[in-house]
């Protein structure tokens, strides 16, 4: 018995599509694949089309906060840092079902508001979208209470808000290099959980 796609019901179904809950067509997993269909990570054709999708190279004009340098130096002079943030930021997208587009939003929600901060007024950016809005919170969590551990531990030392920026930004910076346009892309999200495992306390 011939099995017709669960999504244009025209074409065979030739493979299984776990984020349509049944059996679709080739061309209708090409076409909808992370932008009408909510693909999960352990789907093989979507690891599949992972493989072949063009890697983004950033030009000047793209790359946004120009102004700040966030060298290879800083990033391993704050490793950790940048460790927990990215782990922080993995969990949240993955506690909201959140795709690369609301992480971004977040980064850049928190981004502007550090930078506010830098020029002497008090003003957080906060995202109109709400899985973006829902990241915000879990990574102010976050750093507060690592300034609370690390005041707890010694008083003379704090975690200086210059720091924090530039792993946002370099933050920032990743999800822009891991962007495959789709709607519901989450291939930044995918990198992070290849690369930020669960930070210790």
């Amino acid at each position: 018995m011939t099995i017709q796609c669960k999504i244009c019901n025209q074409r065979r179904a030739k493979r299984h599509c776990p984020g349509a809950d049944g059996e679709i067509c080739a061309l209708c997993c090409s076409e909808g694949r992370e932008v009408t269909i909510e693909c999960p990570r352990e789907c093989p054709h979507l690891r599949e089309a992972r493989m072949h999708e063009a890697k983004v190279v950033l030009i000047a004009e793209q790359v946004l906060h120009r102004d700040i340098d966030v060298s290879e130096d800083f990033v391993r002079r704050h490793e950790h840092l940048v460790l927990m943030l990215g782990n922080t930021l993995t969990r949240a997208m993955e506690k909201g079902k959140a795709v690369d587009s609301d992480a971004r939003e977040a980064l850049e929600a928190m981004i502007q508001t550090y930078r506010t901060a830098q020029s002497g007024l008090i003003y957080e950016t906060r995202p109109p979208n709400r899985y973006a809005a829902d990241i915000q919170d879990e990574l102010k969590q976050m750093i507060d209470e690592l300034r609370k551990r690390v005041e707890e531990a010694d008083s003379t030392s704090s975690v200086r808000d210059a720091d924090l920026l530039g792993t946002l930004i370099f933050l920032q910076r990743l999800g822009l290099q891991n962007d495959n346009g789709r709607r519901r892309g989450r291939v930044f999200y995918d990198f992070l959980m290849d690369h930020f495992p669960a930070v210790p306390a």
